[in-house]
């Protein structure tokens, strides 16, 4: 069984993607927790149940409500999720970025809550314009959050652990494969007994500067074939985004060109170009296509072009810690950034072989201090910008730049900064990387400001500029003709008097509902035998957990109860499964018949080791890397916050010693490793403190803003807060561009590979309407041609579901369970075809009482071992097992009258699927010439010909009998060799 529920993102403008599948079992798997620029809450839902968490990229539409889940959703982070490390790194800055950048995302407390609680209060005329917010996760709980995400490499399968509250799952196996689009994205594929699921939403094929294209081609084979592990799946769940957009003639070269033409163009005459772009995933590429480029056209000889003085920024509040992950995970991009780097270090030691020499020259000295490599990240020109006071004072100051700006949507982040400052100027630009919807998405009161100058780009109503590239080719910039435009900017404003009044009142209703629950019932959240094991060792060693940890837990357990309560899904003894021997009081019996798993054996509690065998406990984490330990400020965030050691009052453990150890005292290794790790991040943020570094001196133009950095951001309510928000009318005269950088899948790309795909049912998400319909209606013409279907059972299997409909792609298969008599078992023989047992076996089927033996009632065994005793404990085993018979349909073996009569009609069978170019490589190992003519024709010794038709079949001929140079008995060497390396391929077993 598989159903699929698109939650958001199905036929729709938003990109913001998230889907449930469910599977066999009532094993429920979440793919994706995104969000949309404006973080309604409203479009959240709290799912329980949930046996898995999937993530595939790194953006605000795939993640972005991963944190808001986690800090608001009871249970949330009790689920296990996978995601590859890429996701894990960039996705933790991004929210980081968010929270930091906007109070929109902290989200608003639904307007219902606040009536009661105002009416309580007393305060029945609070104004229901006022927007009261919730409590932001904190930075150190965004790192926790991330560091409970289980990372995954590609091609890699893996079994996962199901959720405390979720079914067993039954052999689920997923592997993640790249997917293009953003570093570390993922295709997940599901493997769930007869159901092979492949959900590859937002992908991109075509290989980029910094990223390659997504695993669907076998490189083996040419790239003209899927790879085994993604073909002919059950279900394939796939983006219609960019169904109808065409893809530019001539690919990414010219791609890059056009943006760097339109930027020349620009600063030629002294204007700024604004590049709104994401934070964490597509910024990677913009970024490093304009920092080589600069660095071409400085160390070029001539000094004409207008990038030499022209200064490059990325502004965005946490693209420090983006760029250093970036630096670190340089075997998760495409194979020319790793030689890339080859390259460069082996420059650098030339240069360090020959430091001496220049030295002892007058002025002579390296391009980078100490010969010190500079890899694809490590910026010469490229400025990083994280505070607000360092973009208002390069908006102020005159000369041609250029600005990189999160976010891509306008809505929060510097990019609406930059653009309110720079509209009236008709001298300025700004290019949009991606489309943003349609008109009626702009006619709506939720249009972003993107989706405005979208609009306008397409309506081209005051005319268009023509620029002429350097390839001759004219470049457009549209005048936006002096109109005016909103621009909102969201305020985080402290609560006082009865705004105060209501907000704790809000708080006390909340803390009285949870009070009203039951304390027996809030063991309820630990039901896995996992869970419990936690709880036992947890509680074991209550001395290393503090006090808001324990608090926090129980509060989380607590809203667990009351969301239970509320929705009346407490859980019962059937959920609760043999775990209710210890969950529930007064219960001491569990039936264990046909019962499977845990459910078969009384649970048992184990306590977690906290030594090794030589009485030291070695934590990996305090060995790991700078760039692989998940930290904010310096502080190891893997054990949910910073060190404890340093807490005034807490209790060192033995033979530790203060944060001011010694060398070669017990402890000091780790504080002074953790102190050095401390001065490296603060010298790789330097960025940060105002320090913005190119070639390894101080920028002059930002480093009188030091010290007001510093101070920046202290007059941010830390406390209970509402939402203001204030429009700003702008008049805009500057141009708009469009060049395409979102690195998504086009026409071309979802019509060539949805065909080899060649997939059984086809789910169609993460799109507009019309982008859905035009991509199913190709897909139907494109799947009849490849298949032997027929139009209307093709039309059948491609789905178009909406926001919350549920589709039932399971695999269309009829099975049946049946039993094999032991003389049928012993005649088997079994043949390995890749990896796979396969048999044929005949027999004859018939229905058979089965005897099955089941142990008595455990109550009953107990009651008469105390009246016997020992003495009758043999005649008790005797009586506790009761026979039970049942009809079930029995395979056995034909008898010898029908074995006669079958055993003419029984044919061989050849089973397995031998490809070209594997039978190729064998004849050609064997000593036969083998050569591909034509399209799916090999050629062997000029006299065999071999071709394999759509449905899988091959077709050997042999021909040439006239040709005077090669005898007949070299044909039929050939001939013969061929079908015995065809046959060695298969499994061909015997019909009998």
């Amino acid at each position: 069984m598989f159903n699929f529920i698109p939650l958001l993102g199905a036929q729709s403008s938003t990109s913001a993607s998230q889907s449930l599948l469910e599977l066999d079992g009532g094993v429920k798997v979440l793919v994706d927790v995104g969000w949309d620029e404006y973080f309604t809450i409203s479009k959240l839902k709290a799912l329980e149940s949930l046996s898995i968490i999937l993530l595939t990229h790194a953006t605000t539409s795939h993640l972005g409500a991963f944190a808001h889940c986690c800090k608001n959703f009871p249970l949330f982070t009790q689920i296990p999720i996978y995601a590859t490390t890429p996701v894990i790194s960039l996705g933790r800055t991004l929210l980081q970025d968010i929270y930091s950048s906007t109070p929109l995302a902290s989200t608003v407390i639904p307007k219902e809550n606040l009536a009661e609680s105002s009416y309580a209060s007393g305060s029945a005329q609070l104004d229901p314009s006022l927007q009261f917010l919730l409590q932001p996760p904190t930075t150190e709980e965004i790192a926790h959050y991330f560091s409970l995400i289980h990372p995954l490499k590609y091609s890699q399968p893996h079994e996962p652990l199901p959720s405390a509250f979720s079914p067993p799952l039954n052999g689920l196996k997923i592997t993640a494969y790249n997917a293009g689009h953003t570093l570390g994205g993922t295709i997940w594929h599901l493997q769930h007994g007869m159901e092979s699921i492949v959900h590859a939403v937002d992908w991109n094929q075509v290989r980029e500067n910094v990223l390659g294209g997504a695993a669907w081609l076998d490189a083996s084979a040419g790239g003209a074939e899927v790879i085994e592990q993604l073909r002919k799946p059950t279900a394939l769940v796939c983006s219609s985004r960019g169904a109808e957009k065409i893809s530019l003639t001539g690919g990414r070269k010219r791609r890059d060109d056009l943006l760097l033409d339109t930027i020349r163009a620009t600063v030629a005459k002294g204007g700024t170009v604004l590049i709104p772009t994401d934070t964490s995933a597509r910024v990677l590429e913009l970024a490093y296509l304009l920092e080589h480029a600069w660095r071409k056209e400085h160390s070029s000889g001539g000094s004409d072009s207008p990038f030499k003085s022209t200064k490059l920024y990325l502004a965005s509040k946490n693209v420090g810690a983006t760029m250093r992950y970036a630096r670190s995970m340089l075997e998760w991009m495409d194979e020319n950034i790793a030689k890339e780097l080859e390259a460069d270090e082996a420059t650098a030691t030339t240069k360090k072989q020959h430091k001496r020499t220049d030295s002892k020259q007058p002025g002579g000295r390296d391009s980078q201090p100490g010969g010190k490599a500079s890899g694809p990240f490590d910026f010469k020109h490229l400025k990083l910008l994280e505070r607000r006071i360092q973009v208002d004072k390069i908006t102020s100051a005159k000369g041609p730049r250029v600005i990189l700006a999160s976010d891509a949507s306008l809505e929060w982040g510097f990019s609406k900064e930059v653009l309110r400052k720079i509209a009236a100027d008709p001298m300025n630009l700004i290019i949009l990387t991606e489309s943003y919807g349609t008109r009626g998405n702009v006619a709506s009161e939720e249009a972003s400001l993107a989706s405005l100058l979208w609009w306008w780009y397409l309506e081209r109503r005051d005319g268009v500029a023509l620029e002429a590239g350097t390839d001759g080719q004219n470049l457009e910039q549209v005048h936006t003709g002096g109109r005016e435009m909103q621009i909102k900017s969201a305020e985080q404003v402290a609560l006082e008097g009865k705004e105060l009044l209501t907000y704790q009142q809000y708080l006390a209703t909340q803390r009285r509902l949870l009070n009203q629950m039951p304390i027996g019932n809030t063991a309820i959240t630990e039901t896995a035998a996992d869970a419990i094991d936690e709880t036992s060792s947890t509680s074991s060693s209550s001395s290393e957990e503090s006090d808001p940890e324990r608090q926090g837990k129980a509060l989380n357990t607590s809203a667990a109860v009351a969301n239970l309560n509320r929705n009346k899904a407490g859980l019962n003894k059937e959920t609760l499964g043999v775990n209710v021997l210890l969950r529930q009081p007064g219960v001491y019996d569990y039936d264990v018949r046909g019962k499977k798993g845990r459910d078969q054996m009384f649970p048992f509690v184990s306590k977690r080791r906290r030594a090794d065998d030589f009485g030291e406990l070695i934590r990996p984490d305090d060995y790991l890397r700078a760039e692989e330990r998940d930290d904010v400020d310096g502080h190891d965030m893997r054990d949910g916050g910073p060190s404890k050691d340093n807490k005034l009052g807490q209790k060192r453990k033995w033979g530790a010693t203060g944060s001011q150890g010694e060398k070669g005292e017990p402890g000091s290794r780790i504080t002074n490793k953790r102190r050095q790790h401390d001065s490296n991040m603060t010298d790789q943020r330097g960025m940060s403190n105002g320090e913005n570094l190119t070639n390894g001196h101080v920028d002059p133009e930002l480093d009188e803003l030091s010290d007001a950095s510093d101070s920046e951001g202290d007059d941010v309510p830390s406390g209970p807060s509402k939402l203001v928000v204030e429009t700003h009318l702008v008049e805009a005269h500057l141009k708009i561009a469009y060049v395409d950088f979102a690195g998504l899948h086009d026409q071309r790309s979802l019509s060539m590979l949805i065909p080899l795909i060649q997939p059984r049912k086809l789910i169609l998400v993460g799109g507009t309407v019309g982008e859905t319909e035009y991509l199913a209606s190709e897909c139907r013409l494109k799947l009849i041609s490849t298949s032997s279907g027929t139009a209307e059972g093709t039309q059948n299997n491609i789905f178009t579901p909406t926001n919350g409909q549920m589709v039932n792609a399971s695999v269309d298969t009829n099975a049946w369970t049946v039993k094999l008599s032991n003389a049928l078992v012993k005649r088997l023989r079994w043949q390995n075809v890749r990896g796979l047992g396969v048999v044929t076996l005949m027999g004859h089927l018939a229905a058979t009482a089965v005897d099955e033996q089941q142990p008595a009632d455990s109550m009953s065994q107990k009651r008469q071992k105390l009246i016997k005793g020992n003495a009758g404990e043999s005649e008790l085993d005797e009586k506790s097992i009761e026979k039970t018979q049942h009809v079930a349909p029995v395979l056995d073996v034909l008898p010898p009258s029908m074995a006669a009569a079958t055993r003419s009609i029984a044919q061989p069978l050849h089973v397995g699927d031998l490809r070209l170019a594997d039978l190729r490589k064998i004849l050609q190992s064997a000593g036969h010439t083998a050569e591909f003519r034509g399209e799916g024709t090999l050629l062997i010794d000029g006299l065999v010909a071999v071709r394999k038709t759509a449905t899988g079949r091959l077709e050997v001929e042999g021909g040439g009998l006239g040709l005077p140079d090669y005898p007949a008995r070299s044909l039929e060497g050939s001939f013969y060799a061929v079908k015995r390396k065809i046959y060695d391929g298969l499994a061909v077993i015997a019909g009998g």
